[in-house]
């Protein structure tokens, strides 16, 4: 059980934020979860609604409020698009770390969050451990996509996965701590948990291009999680542990820039981690200051910090269709759209042709992909249907989570359309 004082000072800040609501009801209309159950309960205004008595709810109907607060993306559209600038975030992410206080989390999340995700060797061996006995649990379904679904009264449903990678990035790509190329710059590369043991690819290509580039690079040893797992849980135990623990691995590193290839983990180093970082020491405080205020994804340290252009040429030069999907994270959350695209354009193999609602969310959301896969697999089928219509051979994104989803949508409908990461695409280029 949270300290209560503790518990009362998050309840202040909510009400504080609050009063900004108008009750307007834009949300509505860019809610990806709303649109397909019609539930007042399921918008923002009607969640808000909810927090604006959550004291009393709490001791009434803690378990309800909590239900209501899960069914949620946390994708930012309601924020992204609030007339009245209402950090809807922020305050469900408070709010849940409140409920969590109060009613103590599960013991399956207790267990995982701080028995496993805060131990990263032991996450590690765990999961390598995982990579070799899969195959008793999944069965191949798809050699183009590398999609497996469960076998014979699998527990994972209709899902489509992506195996674990037989051999994680973090051992394939050992520890490094290089100076300054001919760029000039040096960045520490956060690489993320689903990177690291499901899409090694990707942290390879970041290594490749930072090399192509001249710029230095600074791999610590034994990385971690960002923490958001946890955090949108409500777990603030966990995510506060393992923020220290990240902190000690890049806080005293002189580097450029942080980069990362993960568009959640950027957002929630940017922005989650100076959010919750009152319960941290000063010293703490003014290290995730230092550390958010020099955090980009990947194409943006690219295109902004590096100078890589698009190149301007007819596109019948270009071979392979290839569409875009904007990750919630890294368009509503941090405003990067723009840098992706001109990574992608900068391959002379590849035409972009933009989908329709390309910066709708995927559905996945993390752990609602977990708890309410029916409603995430619907909106991801949207996203699926816009992808085909695009008539692409391969779509593109900056976040593997989105790319699980869509994956999963695309191999269960039989489209033979290949997933990529936009670094992916890039990194092409320059062999």
């Amino acid at each position: 059980m949270a300290d209560m004082k503790q518990l009362a000072g998050l309840i202040k800040e909510l009400e504080d934020q609050l009063v900004v609501c108008m009750r307007c009801g834009m949300c509505q209309a860019v809610c990806p979860v709303f649109a397909e159950t019609g539930r007042e309960a399921d918008v923002a205004r009607g969640k808000l609604a909810l927090l604006d008595g959550l004291v009393q709810e709490m001791f009434k109907d803690p378990k309800g409020v909590n239900d209501r607060l899960m069914r949620c993306l946390l994708c930012g559209s309601c924020s992204a698009n609030c007339p009245s600038g209402v950090k809807v975030l922020d305050i469900f992410i408070k709010a849940r770390a409140i409920l969590a206080g109060y009613m103590g989390l599960h013991p399956l999340k207790k267990a995982i969050f701080r028995g496993i995700l805060v131990r990263p060797e032991f996450f590690d061996s765990l999961m390598e451990w995982g990579s070799r006995l899969q195959g008793i649990f999944v069965k191949p379904v798809d050699d183009l996509l590398g999609t497996s679904c469960g076998r014979l009264l699998s527990p994972l449903g209709d899902r489509h996965l992506k195996a674990l990678a037989s051999t994680a990035f973090h051992q394939i790509v050992k520890p490094m701590n290089t100076g300054p190329g001919a760029s000039g710059l040096k960045v520490a590369f956060f690489v993320g948990c689903v990177i690291d043991k499901v899409f090694p690819n990707i942290g390879e290509a970041v290594m490749r291009t930072m090399e192509h580039h001249g710029v230095g690079v600074y791999l610590p040893e034994d990385f971690a999680c960002c923490g958001i797992p946890a955090l949108s849980s409500g777990d603030t135990f966990a995510f506060n542990k393992l923020v220290r623990y990240n902190l000690q691995k890049f806080a005293a590193e002189p580097f450029d820039v942080l980069i990362t290839a993960c568009a959640t983990c950027a957002s929630t180093i940017k922005k989650l981690w100076p959010l919750m970082a009152e319960q941290l020491s000063p010293e703490a405080q003014e290290q995730v200051t230092a550390i958010a205020a020099r955090t980009m994804e990947v194409s943006q340290f690219l295109v902004d910090k590096v100078g890589v252009r698009q190149v301007d040429l007819k596109s019948n030069d270009k071979k392979v269709i290839l569409t875009y999907h904007d990750p919630c994270h890294l368009k509503k959350s941090l405003g990067v759209a723009m840098q992706p695209r001109t990574l992608l354009e900068a391959n002379l193999g590849y035409r972009l042709k933009e989908m329709v609602e390309a910066d709708r969310c995927c559905g996945m959301g993390g752990s609602f992909n977990l708890q309410y896969y029916d409603i995430s697999a619907a909106i991801g089928k949207r996203k699926r249907d816009n992808i085909v219509e695009s008539g692409c051979e391969v779509v593109a994104t900056s976040c593997p989570a989105c790319m699980l989803q869509i994956t999963d949508m695309l191999s269960q409908a039989g489209d033979r359309v290949l997933v990529k990461h936009a670094i992916e695409v890039y990194a092409e280029s320059l062999s």
